[in-house]
């Protein structure tokens, strides 16, 4: 088993004990990603839909320092303080991804860091 840290000065730094990302052999967990401007470590403005597109931006600039793309995506972990904002979820993953989507979760929570509306992680599988 070859194990390999990921990251990337293109998505946030770990705010705690964690990598952004961790390969093993052709299998990339992706850690959850909260909507923070990586050259700022702030929040995001500009509500929900902002905050959902940085997450995407986020998984997407790890995904390509592990030697990938969000299409290698098979796993996708959505965590929302308002499962309201599920629909606006949608609407913007379809930015992202296309058919075959990967199997997904979407998960209330009470809050998240940083008082973030939502949080992502993904597992990838890279040929």
């Amino acid at each position: 088993m070859a194990k390999t840290i990921i990251q990337t000065d293109a998505a946030p730094q770990a705010i705690g004990t964690y990598s952004q990302a961790v390969r093993v052999d052709n299998t990339v967990y992706i850690s959850g990603q909260i909507p923070l401007d990586p050259a700022t470590m702030e929040v995001v403005a500009g509500g929900i839909e902002a905050e959902i597109t940085r997450v995407f931006d986020n998984l997407q600039a790890v995904a390509e320092a592990a030697g990938g793309s969000l299409t290698d995506v098979v796993k996708l972990n959505i965590f929302l303080v308002d499962l309201g904002n599920f629909p606006t979820v949608n609407e913007i993953m379809a930015q992202y991804f296309q058919q075959p989507y990967p199997a997904r979760a979407a998960i209330g929570v009470a809050a998240l860091p940083k008082g973030v509306g939502v949080e992502m992680d993904a597992v990838l599988v890279i040929d």
